[in-house]
């Protein structure tokens, strides 16, 4: 057995994201009475400070064997997405160009920063409950689990929806002097 150090389950940068995603996930958690400005400029810190712990997470590999049970229900997750759009409301949805790989095109697609965030907070919330629960092996397929699904997933949904704040912030309401972008 590796000791507390070597292991990558506990290794600097794993407690780090860690404790980056709690920090998003606590905050998506607690909506009620936020506004828009505060919202958005939230994000605009969180997220790529998750994108840049992501990126520096060790290499696994595992079985997936041990992956724990999803612990965010449909319920859990439609109570975020839902709180991050009265949030949002007219901002929420955005067109998004996409790159089609197999017919080597870009098609434009709708998007919704709450279904984004939320997609983010479920991977997130998941990743952070196996690690809750202080179970070696469970703790390395979620490290492998929430690495992975960054790498085909979530990483480039953080991206997509931070582009979209980074504009509803700064080009959309340019010269607007509102309190609540």
């Amino acid at each position: 057995m590796k000791s507390k150090t070597e292991n990558p389950i506990y290794s600097h940068n794993t407690l780090e994201f860690v404790t980056v995603s709690a920090e998003y996930c606590a905050y998506l958690e607690q909506l009620e009475g936020k506004g828009r400005r505060e919202f958005v400029e939230t994000m605009q810190k969180l997220l790529p400070l998750l994108y840049l712990k992501a990126q520096l997470l060790p290499q696994v590999e595992s079985e997936g064997d041990f992956l724990p049970d999803d612990q965010v229900t449909e319920a859990d997750y439609n109570w975020v997405r839902n709180a991050i759009y009265e949030i949002m409301k007219d901002a929420d949805e955005y067109e998004d160009l996409v790159y089609d790989q197999d017919m080597q095109t870009e098609e434009s697609q709708w998007k919704t920063v709450s279904e984004g965030l939320a997609d983010i907070y479920q991977a997130l919330r998941n990743f952070v409950s196996a690690y809750q629960q202080r179970v070696e092996a469970c703790m390395l397929d979620a490290l492998w689990s929430v690495k992975d699904n960054f790498e085909l997933y979530w990483g480039q949904n953080l991206v997509d929806t931070l582009k979209q704040l980074h504009k509803i912030r700064y080009i959309l309401n340019s010269g607007s002097d509102e309190e609540d972008l």
